[in-house]
Parts: structure tokens; sequence; C-alpha cells
């Protein structure tokens, strides 16, 4: 067994014993139930095309590994232009999914770019109804924070099908999903043969701690929903956010929107998870990404901290949107105080 998968089962007791003890905490978020094995699996594309059809079969191959049965949507290998099927299509298959009674969760396929698009199609009502897991990260953060304001749902930021689906990954979310367990996210720092190693070191941005419901996902999908009826109340709430592929000065753009709306003198505190393939900027003297960030969340008053383990890259943590927990910006730990599923 590795060293980081004992370390990691670790952090799962500490994280057992801390949420043991917090009397305020809720027995489970509302409507959802753990995942058991043979439990049938919805996938749905709510963005981007899957050119492939082998990439269909891995996706199916990853639920039965998991021990669950896939039910693909309709439109998960169709296409229209750069998306998986006209607006309405990959729409009523959300839909479908939802009204299912066989079906005990909705995975997303993959991101890209398209879930935006289909949030005035859902229908919330029903969804509400009939509240189920849905799985996903990335362009599908819009997915996840629509269902959270609108239907009042608990979502899971985490790895889409066509993820990598490491032991890492797999162990989170069993922990997370299947055993109902308060789990504590701790730096995952990787056993090298060096002295010392970047990789994993979390940076303490504003010191503090801070507790709330956790809201959040991919940083520019975030702020593309600001002044939109689709972004959860965030007034006293912990934000969670990450991105890839940005430059450091459209992070700073959307950090801006941010502070600008008054998002960031509502939350309680931020989380930065990884921020993947951010180049730095050229020139003596230009702004660095911990930089930036320090800089709004200073401005704020707000703890933070850049460097948990979720985002795009192989050590994507589950974490889920809608339900308490505590950070502390000094140690980058953060604690589940409920859990997901009952």
């Amino acid at each position: 067994m590795q060293r980081r998968e004992l370390l990691f089962r670790g952090a799962f007791g500490l994280a057992a014993a801390f949420a043991a003890s917090s009397l305020a905490a809720r027995d489970a978020a509302p409507g959802c139930r753990r995942l058991r094995k043979g439990d049938v699996v919805g996938v749905v594309a709510p963005a981007s095309v899957t050119y492939e059809k082998i990439e269909i079969d891995y996706a199916g191959d990853v639920l039965r590994a998991l021990g669950l049965e896939p039910r693909f949507g309709a439109n998960v290998r169709t296409r229209f232009g750069y998306l998986a099927g006209e607006d309405a299509a990959r729409a009523a298959d959300i839909n479908a999914a939802f009204a299912d009674p066989a079906i005990a969760a909705v995975f997303a396929l993959r991101g890209g770019w398209g879930s935006g698009r289909l949030l005035p199609l859902l229908d919330y009502a029903s969804i509400a109804r009939t509240p189920k897991l849905v799985l996903g990260y990335s362009d599908i953060t819009a997915l996840l924070l629509a269902l959270n304001a609108r239907a009042g749902l608990v979502g899971v930021h985490g790895p889409n099908l066509l993820s990598d689906w490491n032991p890492f990954v797999v162990e989170v979310l069993r922990a997370l999903l299947f055993e109902g367990k308060r789990v504590e996210y701790r730096p995952h720092i990787p056993q090298t043969d060096s002295l010392a190693t970047l990789e994993g070191r979390i940076q303490t941005l504003v010191p503090g701690v801070a507790e709330g419901e956790l809201v959040g996902g991919n940083l520019t999908v975030f702020a593309s929903l600001v002044g939109t009826p689709y972004l959860p109340d965030m007034r006293g709430k912990l934000l969670f956010l990450e991105d890839v592929h940005e430059a450091v000065y459209r992070i700073d753009r959307s950090m801006t929107q941010l502070r600008l709306a008054g998002i960031l003198d509502q939350v309680s505190g931020v989380v930065f998870g990884e921020f993947k393939d951010i180049p730095p900027e050229n020139g003596y003297g230009e702004f660095t990404l911990g930089e930036v960030l320090e800089q709004h969340c200073r401005a704020a008053g707000k703890p933070a901290f850049l460097g948990a383990a979720f985002g795009h890259v192989p050590v994507n943590s589950a974490i889920p949107v809608g339900v308490r927990a505590r950070m502390d910006a000094d140690s980058g730990i953060v604690r589940l105080l409920e859990p997901v599923v009952s």
C-alpha cells in the first residue's frame, strides 16, 4: 500500500472523531442516501461532445469497477457543434435521470463548456421532489450551483467519468458517498526521494479559521453566474475555488468580479484548490497567482489558503456543495461537519 493512502486513511479517522464531537451538525444532507453496490447511475453529458466511443466504454467501466450500473442518457453519444447535443436534448437527459426512480445518482461524463446553457431548461420543482447525488467538476460547476440554488440539492464537486480514477480519487469518493464519512481534507504532499518538495504545499494567504456551508467550484464558471438566479445565496458560505488554463490577469478579473459583487464580503472564508497551468506573467514586478488571490481575500478580511487537493489535477478530491465544513487557513485543513449521505 502506498504511503499516501495510509496518510489519507489516517486523516479520515481524525475527521470521524472530530465530527462525532460536533453536536451542531445535521445527521446528513437532506434527501441524499449513500450509494450501494448495484445502484444504477444516470450518465449525462451537460457540456462538451465526446467524439470517441472508447471514452463512453471507459466511463461505463469506471462505474462498474465502483460496483455501480451505468445508464447512459439518450444524448451522450450525439453532437451539436462542440456540444453533446442541442441544449433541450441535454437538459432532457438530466430531467429524465431525476424522474427515473431506478436511478440513484447522476454523474457527468465530462466538462468543457455548455452546462450554463441548460440552466433555464431544467425542471427544478421536479428535481427538488426527487433529490439525487450529482457528481462532476469544471464546467459542471454551473449545474451543481444551479441545482443547489434552485432545488436545494447537495451536489459533489469531484471527478467526471472521463477523469483519472486513481486510488486517491476513488478512496475519497468511497468515504464520502458510499460510507457517509465526515471527511477531513489535508494537504497532499507526495512521497519522494528529495529532501523536500514544492508539490502539495499550501500557502496561507490570510490566516484564520472559518466555518460555513461549502459552495464553489471552477472560478471562471462561478464568476459567470454572478448576477443570475442560478448562484446560491453566498452569505456565510465557505467558498472553494479552482481553475485551469487561465492567465493571472484573468484570475484577477474573476476575483474582482466576486469582490465587486459583494460575494467576498459575504462568505466566511475561501479555500483555493489547485490552479493548474496558470503561467506567471512576464516581466519584473508582475503579480504571482498567490499575490492576486491574497490581495482580494485580505481586502475582504477573509481567512484563505491556496493549494488544497482538488481541481484539474490527479489528486482531485470530491468536495460537497451544500454541506457545512470548517477550514483552518494556517494548517490547510478542511473538515466536514456533517456527512453528505445518510
